[in-house]
């Protein structure tokens, strides 16, 4: 009998025979904490005198306070600060950009296992790594022992086929997932992404759906490491970095869900919960006071493209804030070099430095009473963005961008259209023959 591909990866890093239902202790490869979660991991660490860390990899990332706002928050960093430089853990400073992007930029590789201290760690699954958020005792655990323990998870298939409509895209097909499964549809499994339609798709996009396979309740969030993987790697200098790794032909799966791409139009969830998802006609009209653009699940260069895109030439909505946040220094210098920061500044938006910063409401855009803001975020929580009084909806960049310009949330394909068209090259015309 054929493996999953998180059966494989925790057979390998385990040492055994690892089939789902079964209880292994594997080696950690990564282990990762972020600015809100890592000092209480540290303080435990301090209380059982393990000032080491042996993890390969062991990574604090001040990313969500970044830079701090509270002096509460400046003493957590240089606590951060301190500790890394005394047990040889790796420290990515304010700027350096949100950690599950810096993971996916730097640090993780197929066939890993990848622990942190944040419920999106799952985003390095779509390199083919078995990653998961875990609390912060038990990364701290890992971080000092190099291992720890899982329930291998059983594994939900989702197969996708068929071409996505103009206008459509991954966030759109992940929060349609989610809609159909339900925040705790698939607690505790794995998502493993495949067919015809995911291999088309670039890293970035499947590094969305990885992301939040943790809004449907999934352990983990897997795509098998392909040449598209490949490439990806390369372009970061990480060739080495690379391996094949797919999951076997006959593996057994617990439940396969087969998804039309074709059938899919643009989503929006709906406070204040994940789940709450609809088509954007049925948010059509929706006055929206900002617009955030950005996030470990949109705020890749290839996210920015399709912002600028569609924002080129044209102004934000008089009543409504544009923010723009990007991933990464990686990112926000290409786009810089692209020109796009310049087109998000003339259209009236505000471009801040790499960081979490509204995503998670310590600062950069905390909501007014009543205030709503249509994000590209994979939460949308009561209080989300600094204040349970507002109200927060999740949706693609191409839709966030347009309903910027028009004010309200709007389906991007009306734009869309407009720009292919303005964009087509002129038909030549045809000599009459003599």
């Amino acid at each position: 009998m054929g493996k999953t591909l998180a059966e494989k990866i925790l057979s390998e890093k385990s040492g055994q025979d690892a089939r789902s239902g079964d209880i292994v202790i594997a080696s950690v490869d990564v282990a990762a904490f972020q600015d809100g979660t890592g000092p209480l991991g540290v303080r435990q660490l301090q209380k059982m005198g393990l000032e080491k860390v042996r993890a390969p990899k062991s990574i604090f990332f001040l990313d969500h306070a970044a830079p701090s706002p509270r002096k509460e928050l400046s003493n957590d960093h240089m606590l951060l600060r301190e500790f890394s430089r005394k047990s040889g853990a790796i420290l990515s400073e304010v700027g350096e950009g949100v950690i599950h992007q810096r993971l996916v930029e730097s640090y993780v590789k197929p066939g890993d296992v990848v622990i942190g201290g944040d419920s999106h760690t799952c985003t390095s699954g779509a390199l083919g790594a078995f990653a998961t958020g875990m609390g912060s005792t038990d990364v701290a655990i890992g971080m000092a022992m190099g291992k720890t323990w899982f329930k291998v998870p059983e594994t939900f298939r989702v197969e996708v086929e068929g071409d996505f409509p103009p206008g459509v895209y991954s966030k759109d097909l992940i929060l349609y997932l989610i809609g159909q499964l339900g925040a705790d549809g698939a607690t505790y499994k794995a998502l493993e992404f495949g067919g015809p339609a995911i291999r088309k798709m670039s890293m970035e996009a499947r590094f969305v759906l990885s992301n939040m396979a943790v809004e449907a309740g999934a352990k983990t969030g897997l795509i098998a490491s392909d040449v598209k993987t490949k490439g990806f790697l390369k372009a970061r200098g990480r060739t080495k970095d690379w391996r094949a790794l797919t999951p076997d032909r006959d593996a057994e799966y617990e439940r396969v869900i087969r998804i039309d791409a074709r059938k899919i139009s643009p989503q929006v969830a709906f406070p204040h919960t994940v789940d709450n998802t609809k088509s954007v006609r049925d948010a059509r009209g929706i006055k929206v006071d900002q617009v955030f653009l950005g996030t470990c699940t949109n705020g890749r260069i290839e996210d920015l493209k399709i912002a600028a895109k569609i924002l080129r030439g044209k102004k934000v909505a008089d009543h409504t804030r544009l923010v723009v946040v990007p991933a990464s220094r990686d990112v926000y210098l290409a786009a810089m070099k692209l020109g796009l920061l310049d087109v998000f500044v003339r259209a009236g938006g505000i471009v801040m430095g790499p960081g979490c910063g509204p995503c998670v409401g310590v600062h950069q855009g905390v909501l007014g009473d009543g205030e709503v803001c249509l994000s590209t975020a994979n939460r949308n929580f009561r209080g989300r963005m600094g204040n349970p009084e507002g109200m927060v909806y999740l949706a693609s960049p191409a839709s966030a961008a347009y309903s910027a310009v028009k004010g309200q949330i709007t389906d991007p394909r009306d734009v869309l259209s407009k720009v292919r068209r303005a964009g087509a090259p002129k038909k030549k015309k045809r000599r009459k023959k003599r």
